[in-house]
């Protein structure tokens, strides 16, 4: 008699505006996690986007991120459960080394970053799509929670910290209308958890992403 064919591990994009709690959201999933914020572009880079009419560099535009790399990354994992990535420190700017992730023999895992959306329709087309999650807490919330981590982590100068929070607290909504049209699914941190479990048991969401 033949073994049964190994479950296929997928991928749950989180995605959400910077400071929405994703990381503990997939913190408390117990579920494996890939860190996106990983796959930054170096500060050097001259692909860099700016920030219109300033000198600062947009690291809330998608171009400021290496897509093809992340979608390498999570191919890998869900393929051999092993992949190497990027070791990035925000405060540099700068990729400091490199990292080997193993998820094991595991039927899903998280990969959580502001720019998780952008890979919904490749990671679908490439069959490893298990499901899309936008999570929001509202504007103010999140511009006082991204803030104060921002700063407790010093990641960037603070007059940096204080321009680029005011500019995402205006743009929140925005900011999630683009990523539930590229097919991820807005929720809170209650209904994303339920939607994981049910991912984690191989079940299909009750209302799935828009293609």
């Amino acid at each position: 008699m033949s073994s049964p064919s190994p479950i296929p591990t997928r991928v749950v994009l989180l995605c959400g505006p910077s400071g929405s709690g994703k990381s503990l959201l997939a913190a408390r999933s117990g579920l494996p996690v890939l860190r996106l914020d990983d796959f930054y572009k170096e500060g050097a880079d001259p692909t860099l986007p700016q920030v219109p009419g300033s000198s600062d560099i947009d690291w809330d535009h998608p171009d400021s991120w290496d897509a093809d790399t992340a979608v390498a990354a999570i191919v890998e994992l869900c393929r051999t459960g092993r992949t190497k990535i990027p070791v990035y420190d925000l405060s540099l700017s700068a990729r400091t080394s490199a990292e080997a992730v193993d998820i094991g023999r595991t039927p899903l895992f998280i990969a959580e970053g502001v720019f998780a959306a952008e890979l919904v329709t490749r990671c679908r087309d490439l069959g490893v799509l298990a499901d899309a999650l936008c999570l929001s807490r509202g504007p103010v919330k999140t511009f006082r929670r991204r803030f104060l981590r921002d700063l407790r982590e010093g990641r960037k100068s603070v007059p940096f910290l204080l321009r680029r929070g005011w500019r995402l607290m205006r743009l929140e909504r925005s900011i999630i209308a683009r990523q539930t049209a590229l097919g991820a699914y807005a929720c809170d941190r209650d209904e994303a958890l339920g939607r994981l479990t049910a991912a984690a048991a191989g079940r299909r969401p009750a209302a799935t992403p828009a293609a």
